[in-house]
Parts: C-alpha cells; sequence; structure tokens
C-alpha cells in the first residue's frame, strides 16, 4: 500500500490546487484562505472537502498552532505580479509570499509547493526566498501550460522543494477535451447587459476575444477572475443567440478549469472571480502525482 502524504493549503481559494492533488492521492488536513465566498465554496463541497477549512488571514495565524503536515502548498495571489497589471501600474509584487515562507520555514515540511502566474519571475526578492531555502532542493517549472489537459491558454509557475533530491517529471499532453465538448447545451436565452452588446458592436476600444466552438483545435483565452465584473472581453460563438454570441457560463468556466460538473459553484456572478483564480484541477492532479512518486 502506498503512503499517503499530508497536505496544507494557503490560499486555497476554490480548492483547485488541493482537488486535483487530492486526486493523486494526497491527505489534505487544512485549506486556508481569508476570502469567505472561497471558503464558503469549499464548504458546499463536503464530497470533496471534508478536512478543516479555515477562513483566516495568514499573516496573523501563527505556525506551531497547527497540525504538521507532509507538503505545505500556497498559490498565493497573482494580481500584482501578472503582466496585465502593467496597465494600470498596480505590478508591484506584494509580502504574502513571506508569509508563506514563514510558514515552511518554520515547519520545514518534507515538500512544498509554489503556483502563481510566470510574471512572478520578475521579482528576484520573492524568486530568491521561494527557491534558495537552506535544506531544500527546487525544481522551477515555467510556463506549465493548461493547454496539456484543458482547451484554455493558462501558463503558470510551479516551484516544487524537496528535502531529498528528487527528479520531478515534467507534465506530458493528454488528450484534452474540445472546447465544443465543456459547452453547455441548450443555454437559455436572456438579454445581454448594455456593455456586453456594446463592445460587440465595437463602441469598445477592442472587441471581445470570440471563441468559435467548431474551429478544430479552438482554445479559449486565460480564464480571469475579473469575469466577474465583465463578461464582454471573451464569449463564445452561439448561432442559437440572436447576437451570435454570448458569455461563457459558470458551469462552462468551471469545465475551462477542469472542475467536475458535480463540484457546486452558485450560478452567480462571484463564481466567476472563483473560477478564474483557481489552479487548474489537471495542473494540481500533475503536482500530487509528482508528490506522491516522490513520498513512495
Amino acid at each position: 500500500m502506498s503512503y499517503k502524504p499530508t497536505g496544507k493549503g494557503y490560499f486555497s481559494g476554490a480548492g483547485g490546487m488541493e482537488l486535483g492533488m487530492m486526486q493523486s492521492g494526497v491527505d489534505f488536513i487544512q485549506s486556508l484562505d481569508l476570502d469567505s465566498d472561497a471558503t464558503g465554496c469549499m464548504n458546499q463541497n463536503p464530497h470533496y472537502f471534508g478536512h478543516s477549512i479555515l477562513n483566516e488571514d495568514i499573516q496573523a495565524r501563527r505556525v506551531l498552532d497547527q497540525p504538521k503536515s507532509d507538503i505545505i502548498v500556497g498559490t498565493y495571489p497573482c494580481k500584482k505580479y501578472s503582466a496585465i497589471a502593467d496597465i494600470s501600474q498596480t505590478r508591484t509584487g506584494e509580502d504574502l509570499f513571506l508569509h508563506f515562507f514563514r510558514h515552511v520555514a518554520i515547519e520545514q515540511p518534507e515538500m512544498y509547493v509554489v503556483e502563481n502566474v510566470p510574471g512572478m519571475k520578475k521579482f528576484p526578492v520573492v524568486m530568491e526566498a521561494m527557491t534558495k531555502l537552506p535544506g531544500y532542493y527546487v525544481n522551477v517549472f515555467c510556463p506549465v501550460e493548461a493547454t496539456n489537459w484543458l482547451p484554455q491558454k493558462r501558463k503558470r509557475l510551479i516551484v516544487i522543494g524537496t528535502r531529498k533530491p528528487f527528479f520531478i517529471m515534467h507534465p506530458q499532453p493528454a488528450k484534452r477535451p474540445r472546447l465544443r465538448d465543456i459547452l453547455e447545451r441548450d443555454v437559455p436565452i436572456v438579454d445581454l447587459p448594455d456593455y456586453v452588446l456594446a463592445r460587440l458592436k465595437g463602441s469598445y476600444r477592442d472587441k471581445p476575444i470570440l471563441c468559435d466552438p467548431n474551429r478544430p483545435g479552438e482554445l479559449a483565452p486565460t480564464c480571469v477572475a475579473h469575469y466577474e465584473k465583465d463578461q464582454s472581453t471573451r464569449m463564445v460563438v452561439d448561432k442559437s443567440n440572436p447576437h451570435g454570441a454570448r458569455p461563457f457560463t459558470v458551469r462552462e468556466y468551471a469545465r475551462l478549469q477542469g472542475f467536475p460538473d458535480d463540484f457546486h459553484f452558485d450560478s452567480k456572478n462571484s463564481s466567476y472571480r472563483l473560477i478564474g483564480n483557481a489552479v487548474p484541477v489537471p495542473m494540481g492532479r500533475w503536482v500530487g502525482e509528482q508528490a506522491m512518486r516522490y513520498f513512495n
């Protein structure tokens, strides 16, 4: 019987990383996030998450007050590392990584995992902290492409640190669903908000990215959290709609991130934010597979 390593997640969001790693055999004992919508979403899925889910701030959480685990996972916010932040001059980084670093440095688990956008490499202080911890052998993978598993363009940086030297296998492309396969059938026709219609008609500086499910090999653009506020930036061609296109539904957005259909998301705009912020579930599964290889 193989050993099932234990894990703790920080900045867990809707639990995409945890879910993927759990599918590989990792036993999570705790997840933590400051966002009550995120922890509420995880609590709405007890068929996946039976462990402790904390709606707390990592900055106020003492390391030694928590149970130890074999693996610590940090998927801290990427908003201020992303290249798109250059537009509004907010690509400044942030210091939450120091609190994740604090937990790793004090607990010294057998393995730690960091996930973020490739833009994090532009911050040498952050990269030094995450890759130069004494006593760890570190593998950096960048970019890790969501297209290995899903019909969505999404590049991520993954850092895996282990106490012993170990060869971490690069993700291998798998057979991914087609974009048309993840679309819901018979989506109700609803009135599109005025701002969506305005962008479709060219009233904005740029038109929406239109994804045509009938185009061979079509890929959706990166699922973004901002879709909560603006569903006009990326839309799917739908000939049954009087406008010829529509926004992605919450379920379609979740499928683009690899969440199974029995994973519950509320039918409201905040779910787009949770999904857009999530780690794609198959990406987490690849990380979990490497962890299971390491511990066994």
